[in-house]
């Protein structure tokens, strides 16, 4: 290879590369849409809150306040199956809920409360307000037993199922 070959092939790659780099530094700051972290850009963390998917529309279509749970009690239409947790209230169609784990906790607010049917999943237990006082009651699985207003008279509100095997 002969030097001025070698030369001018330097030479070349040289004004490639300053021109190269002159275009790219000449060409001004990156827009405003490209600078930033990149977090911000990412998706965030999907963290539970336990929460009550749909509690709003709930509340407005059937007057249940479903507040925050584990997701293993979770609302239900008493004519789909017969293995449902089933809440007798005043004034109102019965109330069901399917258990779909070992576990499950939900809180809510169901008024006028006075029976409940077990399902087979466990052992049920239910705390309850009326007026000022807090009412608990553990009701063994496969059962039908007045809860509430048809215990003592008073009006009760449904605050929490628990429910375990």
């Amino acid at each position: 290879m002969k030097p001025r070959s070698t030369l001018a092939r330097i030479l070349g790659t040289a004004t490639a590369a300053g021109a190269l780099a002159w275009a790219v530094l000449s060409g001004g700051q990156p827009s405003e849409a490209t600078v930033g972290p990149v977090a911000d850009a990412a998706p965030g963390y999907a963290v539970e809150d336990y929460n009550y998917p749909k509690a709003d529309q709930i509340l407005a279509e059937q007057g249940i306040l479903l507040k925050r749970g584990d997701g293993h009690i979770v609302l239900a239409d008493c004519a789909s199956e017969s293995n449902l947790l089933r809440f007798l209230a005043r004034d109102r169609a019965d109330v069901c809920f399917k258990v779909t784990a070992d576990e499950g906790f939900l809180t809510l607010q169901l008024p006028s409360v006075h029976g409940v049917k077990t399902d087979d999943s466990g052992n049920t237990h239910l705390e309850m307000t009326a007026e000022d006082d807090r009412v608990e009651y553990d009701i063994p699985a496969e059962t039908w037993e007045g809860v509430g207003e048809s215990v003592d008279g008073r009006e009760h509100v449904l605050v929490e199922i628990r429910t375990s095997k």
